[in-house]
This record gives structure tokens, C-alpha cells and sequence, in this order.
């Protein structure tokens, strides 16, 4: 590593030692050296401590030896691990640095972009010390910059100013019908921008033009035609099209996507003699085929309807043809939900009201699965608190009938492989959930034999969040996720579909690497709050767009099945 790189993950330091209000003397020296080495042509690290090391205090030499021994930080990766995900999505908004942030964070319980936002808007974040309405506005104007630099956002954002959009074209007089299409509609896991379709019956032009002029309207393109492109004070970009109410379902259709699917299904009705035009379906001899609905024009084409999850041009409509496709899972298969944190760790829910909000969403069993004694940045579970925590469960469980909370745990997977704990405490989980949460720069061999190694450990039930990505953040660590899927499938491990909207980790795309190693699915919601559980709905559209059904997802089973499948490779080392 050189100098400018380790300034760079210095200057990360420093961001996040002061996102997690330390005294400002503890990041100072980490400030000064990133601002020395920055500035200065790059050199190589080994050189420099050589040469310079006096120049730096010891705190700062330990982390660039660190850096030039292992390319990482261990500070680093402690500092990332116990910094909530969303506060690295809220370091992206130009003029918000980390010390305002964390008293956002600590003020408002804020920790995405989409509630930033909207305290912003309501006024929430005017009444917090040292802001006001100028801090507000500067904030807004921060997040409009975001997202007309072409700045992805994540999909509960994205579906938010979706759903926001949709509503205002529905008002307008003249509009019959409006939808959301484009990447919303096929549940991507991040959106650029908003896309709506709207049937008319007064002229589709002059909807259009009514829009365009319309309050908060920043510039558009198209004026004039029945498709316009929108963008609003806030940053928000509208691909709108308004079409007559009979050329809807094909317009619709066509602005869902992708372009692949399209393409697809155009084919297949070219081989029977139709052509899918723009905005209708057309017969041989040039009438039109009406179509009420989108399962009526995938009917005539010789199709079942297929789910806008699955429209990304994958093969779906070949395997919708010859019946190979999954019936999709439902919210109602999910029998109970796995991967929560409590107070225990670095929850903000004490497991009795983790348990009573889980029961009123219907499910009938929540497994508590704080972090490991190894996690102690975020307050991982020492064996006497386990103690403690497993005894709190019994006193729950004993006050139900008809719901159980089951003991668990996100043990660290350590550098070497190894889980987290001594075999005589994983002996006493119902499951094991193993996670990768450290020296995330290994090389791909190196990170894929340290993860097999884990998946080999007869406690491990599920990989969590397998790569370890947080979208817009952080690239996933260097993995050969087709030998880890093997090695699971052969090992009788489930997989993690993480279903927090800043990891969505297993990548959709995986999902079905999984499914043709046989590789069972858990969908958690990662949940540090009663509200995280709602992550759940996130992770089912994920699992779907995966081509997953019920049988292919763990918390489909009862408790008493699930608890089974963890236990049975346990039990199968033991002798006889």
C-alpha cells in the first residue's frame, strides 16, 4: 500500500470516529497524518514507516503497520462494523459531515436518506439544537445535489418518491389510470429514477403539459409530446408517459422492463405471428388485439403473466413457457423471522418487545441473534450475558402458547475460520448464524477458504450477509460465492438474503446459484428495532425477484422444523 492510499483510509477514521462522537482529541492524530501523507507524493508504506515513523503518534503507527502487513485496518473495520449502515449513506450528501449526523442520529433516530428527507420537510430536524430552518434547507438542497449528480438511491427511497410521484399524476384531471413502471415496479435494489404510466381519456399531450407546468418543477424534456421527462426542485427525475386508455397495458408493459424481458417476449409473439409494437399488440393481418389487462397480452402470446420481479431478461419467459418456474414465495409463507438484535447488543428493542411486535405480524416464532463476544464494538454477548439473555427467554417463552422466541446468535466468523465462542457455549443455540465482519480485503482465495472453513464448523446453520456489500457504500469482499454455494449445499447450510435495504446481501442474482446447489434461503431482517422487522417485505420482493419459493426459504418451516434442520449436523458429529 502507499502513502495517498493510507491517507485516504485514515481520513475514513477520522469520519467515522467522529460519526460515533468521540472526543475530538481521539481523531486529531489520525487527522494530522492523513493530512501529511495527502500531501505529499506517494510513496510506498514500508518506506515511509521506515523513514518517518517518528512523525506519528503510536496510535496512528499501529494502524499503518496494520495497513502494510495486512492492507487493512483492524480500527478500521471495528469502526465500520459498529457505525449503522445508514449513516454511510447519509456521509454522501454534500455539506453533512459527521459531527451533524451523529446528532441527527442521536436526536431524531434517524438513519437513512429517505427519513433525513422527510425530517427535513416536516420540520423535525428545525427543533434539534443548533439547527434551523437555514440547516433544513441546506440539507434538502445537499440531497437534491445527490440525486442530479445521476446518484442511485436505495429502493424504500426510491419506492417512497414513487409512490409520492404517482399520486400527484393521479390527481390530474383527465387521468383514468397511473401506475409505477421501471425499476420500482421490478423491485431493483437501488432506483435512478421514477417512472409512472398514465391512461387518459382528455388529450395525452396536454396531461402531460400540465404536469410540466406544474408547482416544483425545476426544468423538463419532451414538452409538448405525450412522453416528458420531469425533474423537480428536489432532485427527483419523472419519466412520464401518457398514453390513450387502449394503448395502457402495452405502455405499461414496455416501461416495466427491462429491456431484455421485452425483448423476449416481443420475440415469442413474432413466433406466433403477432407484432408488439409501442403501444399495441397487433395480428398478422395489422388489427389489434385488445387487451384488457397485462395477463391478457401475456395470454396472447402464449404466456402465463409473470411477475414484474422476474422481467430482467434471465430466461423467464422460456422457463414461464415449459412450467419450470417456482410458484414465487408470499408474505404469508414467512413463518417467523431469525437474524434480530436486542438490547442485548446493538439493538434498540428489549427481546419482550421484539417478541410482541413479531407476534402481531402474524409469525410464530422470533429468533434473537445478538453478536458474538468477539463483535465488543458492538457490544457482543459475553458467556455470562448469554446466561443471562438465554434465562430472560425461558421467563418469555413460558407466557406463551402459541409463539416461541428461539436462542440464537451472529457469531463472528474470525480471520482464521474459526466461529466465535468455545464448542461448549455454540452447544447451547438453537441456531448459529456465522458472519463475516473483519478483514473484509482479503484476496478472494483467502476470504473463500476462510468462509468454507466456517461453513465446515457443524454449528453453522446460516451464512449471514455472504459478501458482505453495502449498497452505495461498500463493494462486496473478494468471495467465490459458486464454491461457497457448493460447499453449503453440500454441508446442509443455509444461505442469508439479508433483507436491511443497505445490504440486500445475497445479491437476488445469486439466489439462484443457491437454488441449483440446493441451497436453503433465510430471509432476516437484520433488526435493530421493532421497525426493522418490516424489512422482511424488502427481502420477500428480493427472494421473489431470485425466482425463490417457499420451499426454498428456511423461515417458511415451523420453529420446530427449523430448529431441527440447525441441530441435525450438530448431532451428526457426535459419536454413534
Amino acid at each position: 500500500m502507499d502513502s495517498r492510499s493510507a491517507a485516504h483510509l485514515l481520513h475514513e477514521i477520522v469520519a467515522l470516529l467522529e460519526l460515533q462522537g468521540e472526543d475530538p482529541v481521539v481523531p486529531a492524530p489520525y487527522a494530522d497524518a492523513a493530512r501529511a501523507l495527502a500531501s505529499s507524493d506517494a510513496q510506498p508504506l514500508d518506506e515511509l514507516l521506515r523513514r518517518d515513523r517518528r512523525r506519528f503518534g503510536s496510535e496512528v503507527i499501529e494502524v499503518l503497520e496494520d495497513l502494510q502487513t495486512t492492507g487493512e485496518s483492524a480500527l478500521l473495520d471495528r469502526l465500520r462494523e459498529s457505525t449503522p449502515e445508514g449513516l454511510f449513506e447519509m456521509l454522501r450528501v454534500p455539506g453533512l459531515g459527521p459531527s451533524r449526523i451523529r446528532r441527527i442520529h442521536e436526536g431524531l433516530g434517524i438513519d437513512t436518506l429517505q427519513e433525513l428527507e422527510d425530517a427535513a420537510r416536516d420540520g423535525r430536524l428545525t427543533k434539534l439544537p443548533r439547527f434551523g430552518a437555514r440547516s433544513a434547507e441546506q440539507v434538502l438542497r445537499g440531497i437534491a445535489w445527490l440525486k442530479e449528480s445521476g446518484a442511485q438511491v436505495l429502493y424504500p427511497h426510491g419506492r417512497a418518491e414513487a409512490e409520492r410521484l404517482l399520486a400527484l399524476v393521479r390527481r390530474q384531471p383527465g387521468v383514468v389510470r397511473a401506475e409505477i413502471a421501471g425499476a420500482v415496479r421490478r423491485h431493483c435494489e437501488t432506483v435512478h429514477e421514477v417512472e409512472i404510466v398514465a391512461a387518459c381519456v382528455r388529450e395525452p399531450e396536454s396531461v402531460a403539459a400540465a404536469l410540466v407546468h406544474s408547482p416544483g418543477v425545476r426544468d423538463s424534456v419532451g414538452s409538448g409530446t405525450r412522453a416528458v421527462t420531469i425533474r423537480y426542485d428536489d432532485g427527483v427525475r419523472l419519466m412520464l408517459q401518457c398514453v390513450p386508455a387502449d394503448e395502457f397495458v402495452v405502455s405499461w408493459f414496455r416501461a416495466t422492463g427491462s429491456a431484455g424481458h421485452v425483448q423476449e417476449v416481443t420475440a415469442r409473439a413474432a413466433r406466433r405471428g403477432l407484432t408488439l409494437g409501442a403501444h399495441r399488440l397487433h395480428r398478422a393481418d395489422g388489427s389489434v388485439v385488445e387487451l384488457p389487462d397485462e395477463p391478457a397480452l401475456y395470454s396472447a402470446i402464449g404466456l402465463p403473466w409473470l411477475p414484474p420481479e422476474l422481467r430482467e431478461g434471465l430466461g423467464e419467459s422460456d422457463a414461464a413457457a415449459d412450467g419450470s418456474l417456482p410458484q414465487l414465495i408470499e408474505s404469508a409463507d414467512i413463518r417467523g423471522v431469525l437474524h434480530c438484535h436486542s438490547q442485548y447488543s446493538d439493538g434498540g428493542s428489549t427481546i419482550a418487545e421484539l417478541a410482541a411486535a413479531a407476534r402481531q405480524r402474524g409469525w410464530s416464532y422470533l429468533g434473537v441473534s445478538d453478536h458474538s463476544q468477539s463483535a465488543f464494538y458492538s457490544g457482543g454477548l459475553t458467556v455470562d450475558s448469554l446466561q443471562q439473555q438465554h434465562e430472560e427467554i425461558d421467563a418469555i417463552n413460558a407466557s406463551f402458547t402459541d409463539f416461541r422466541v428461539l436462542k440464537g446468535v451472529e457469531a463472528d466468523i474470525l480471520p482464521c475460520g474459526r466461529i466465535d465462542y468455545p464448542v461448549e457455549v455454540l452447544d447451547r443455540f438453537d441456531y448459529v448464524i456465522a458472519s463475516v465482519h473483519s478483514r473484509m480485503g482479503m484476496n478472494e482465495t483467502q476470504m473463500t477458504d476462510r468462509v468454507i472453513k466456517a461453513l465446515e464448523d457443524p454449528h453453522m446453520a446460516i451464512l449471514g450477509h455472504p459478501t458482505g456489500r453495502l449498497l452505495l457504500t461498500r463493494e462486496p469482499y473478494a468471495i467465490d460465492m459458486e464454491a461457497v454455494m457448493r460447499r453449503a449445499g453440500e454441508l446442509g447450510v443455509a444461505v442469508e438474503l439479508n433483507a436491511d435495504p443497505h445490504r440486500l446481501d445475497l445479491d437476488w442474482r445469486l439466489a439462484r446459484t443457491a437454488r441449483r446447489h440446493g441451497v436453503q434461503i433465510e430471509i432476516g431482517p437484520d433488526a435493530h428495532s421493532i421497525e426493522g422487522l418490516d424489512n422482511m417485505a424488502l427481502g420477500i420482493g428480493m427472494a421473489r425477484k431470485g425466482w425463490l419459493g417457499a420451499s426454498d426459504v428456511i423461515n417458511a418451516r415451523s420453529a420446530e422444523a427449523l430448529v431441527e434442520f440447525a441441530t441435525r449436523r450438530r448431532l451428526a458429529r457426535l459419536p454413534g
